[in-house]
């Protein structure tokens, strides 16, 4: 179900789909590092301003699904115009800077997204660009990311599929705003 809170700056709407926690796992598989399983939580919160602020964390998982290390850490800030042009800030933990452009497709939640700039740090990684595409596919979150480097092209590094994390007084909120006239979960279905 997507929400849009009564407090989301109006420019902000088209986005509202990726507000929210968000959980899942993936895989991650790119030239020079270990392909893996990993984990991720991924958040999009607000403040009314025309900006959604996004923090995502990774970690990769063992055989069993378990947490062995962490694999990305990234923080940055969304926005959209008029025109459906997605302008994303991002910071990771390897002392990359990013500013992505892209849009938001037509008549529904998916953005694609392409590198404009990359600035790094003397400690960071090579890498030279990317790309990512994000979606909305019932009710869950998706992603694929695209990477570089000055020796290796372009080609998917990395993907996950996400779930909506649902906190208890979302819940209690949601059930209070159920009707009081709903047929039992029996008559319902038949």
């Amino acid at each position: 179900m997507i929400e849009i809170p009564s407090d989301l700056h109006k420019d902000l709407v088209p986005l509202a789909f990726l507000l929210g926690s968000w959980a899942g796992a993936g895989v991650h598989d790119f030239p020079g590092s270990e392909k893996c399983n990993f984990g991720q939580e991924v958040t999009f919160t607000h403040d009314g301003r025309d900006f959604l602020e996004y923090h995502s964390h990774t970690w990769v998982l063992d055989e069993n699904g378990n947490k062995v290390r962490p694999l990305e850490s990234e923080s940055g800030f969304w926005r959209i115009d008029a025109d459906r042009r997605v302008e994303v800030t991002m910071t990771r933990d390897d002392g990359t800077v990013e500013i992505w452009y892209g849009e938001l497709a037509h008549k529904k939640p998916q953005i694609d997204l392409a590198t404009d700039a990359v600035a790094r740090t003397v400690a960071s990684s090579p890498y030279s660009g990317g790309k990512r595409l994000y979606g909305y596919v019932k009710s869950d979150l998706m992603w694929v990311g695209e990477k570089q480097t000055p020796e290796v092209e372009l080609r998917p590094y990395m993907s996950a599929h996400l779930k909506k994390v649902v906190s208890p007084e979302e819940v209690e909120r949601w059930a209070k705003a159920l009707p009081d006239d709903l047929p039992d979960g029996i008559t319902f279905f038949q």
